[in-house]
């Protein structure tokens, strides 16, 4: 019988680490989360924390049963209706991702595409919405993590919102780790993950829902074409004692000890460490001769950077892994095996574990280096 046990060091861009009394307080006694009143008081003390690292007072958050891209997935259910009409921004793989999505439900996608290599523009975005604006909705990625570009989505959202154009951000691999104010940007649909900066195990979807977002959703003319993904379930699911289905009460458990780790330190710490891995990483990394991706824009939570000439990313990433026992990732798309990239998120933005991957990239290239 095959037993699985990784014995390596993840630092890739999530799943992450995941510290010892997350693990411990999923593997508690817990009752039934469909009858126990208890239990809907516990979600909702959840959902409570998650507030405080989306940024909001006023959105409804909801957790579902399904790894983060489930949360693109019944965004993109519950808000499209064949026709509309939907913007996708993209500088990434991910990106356009959500065109894939939109089409799935019948709508029309306009892709705005921008420079993979740089951060989103608001007055370049401002000058193609002059040409056309009547879009229901528009998705935009906070971080998309096969380039590691981090957009500044503040004035982009805030700036579709004055078109009267809905917002879809998804900010899975940034949310905790960099500032996020789902309120004061106007963010309809804010969509996380358990499994980068909270550092749980991976399985469950964070959502930020405005009563714009809502109304569009209770107002459709079609009906959601999805059960699992169908958001209109949620939004009194609590007040009504009532989940769509089974909750998965012992991966809730283990994200609210994850939340309760990052906010036992001190205000903006976490922030500030993620930003501080991410400096550190960068000038190692030019220190090494090795060339980042990005000409800018680059987020707090995950490096991508060129594979050296005369090099083999995936046997970087094996030799890594075989002999350092650290996991590094290749990236996605058209920069597959022109990219790799090291996750310093979550639990892994912290000097012992960057210094260490980046001690042991070093060493690989040297063990690698031919001639």
């Amino acid at each position: 019988m095959y037993i699985y046990k990784p014995d390596y060091l993840v630092m890739t861009a999530g799943p992450t680490m995941v510290s010892g009394n997350v693990l411990q307080a999923r593997a508690k006694a817990f009752g039934n989360p469909d009858l126990d009143p208890d239990f809907f008081t516990f979600y909702q003390s959840v959902c409570d924390k998650l507030k405080i690292f989306f940024g909001t007072e006023k959105a409804q958050m909801i957790i579902m049963n399904g790894e983060g891209m489930l949360a693109l997935d019944a965004a993109c259910a519950s808000l499209t209706e064949k026709g509309d009409e939907v913007l996708v921004i993209s500088n990434g793989v991910f990106g356009e991702g959500f065109k894939d999505l939109i089409l799935q439900y019948g709508g029309n996608v306009t892709i705005y595409e921008s420079d993979w290599k740089s951060g989103l523009s608001a007055s370049k975005l401002e000058e193609f919405l002059k040409s056309k604006s009547n879009f229901k909705f528009a998705t935009i990625v906070h971080c998309d993590t096969p380039s590691g570009v981090l957009n500044d989505i503040g004035p982009i959202c805030n700036l579709l919102k004055s078109k009267g154009i809905l917002t879809v951000v998804d900010t899975v691999a940034a949310v905790g780790g960099t500032e996020l104010k789902v309120d004061e940007w106007n963010i309809d649909i804010a969509l996380g993950g358990s499994q980068k900066v909270f550092s749980a195990p991976s399985g469950l979807s964070l959502l930020s829902i405005s009563d714009d977002a809502w109304n569009a959703i209770e107002n459709r003319t079609t009906p959601i074409p999805s059960f699992y993904c169908n958001l209109s379930y949620w939004k009194n699911c609590v007040e009504e004692m009532l989940f769509p289905y089974t909750m998965p009460a012992s991966d809730i458990m283990g994200l609210n000890a994850a939340l309760g780790n990052l906010l036992s330190e001190r205000p903006n710490r976490v922030i500030e460490r993620h930003e501080e891995m991410r400096d550190y990483t960068i000038e190692r990394l030019k220190d090494m001769g090795i060339e980042l991706y990005l000409n800018d824009s680059f987020s707090p939570t995950v490096t991508a950077f060129l594979v050296p000439e005369g090099y083999d990313a995936q046997e970087i990433i094996n030799h890594m892994k075989n002999k350092y026992k650290i996991l590094i990732a290749n990236s996605y798309g058209p920069l597959k095996n022109k990219v790799l990239r090291i996750g310093h998120m979550g639990e892994n933005a912290r000097f012992d574990r960057v210094m260490f991957t980046l001690d042991n990239l070093e060493k690989t290239l040297c063990d690698l280096k031919r001639g």
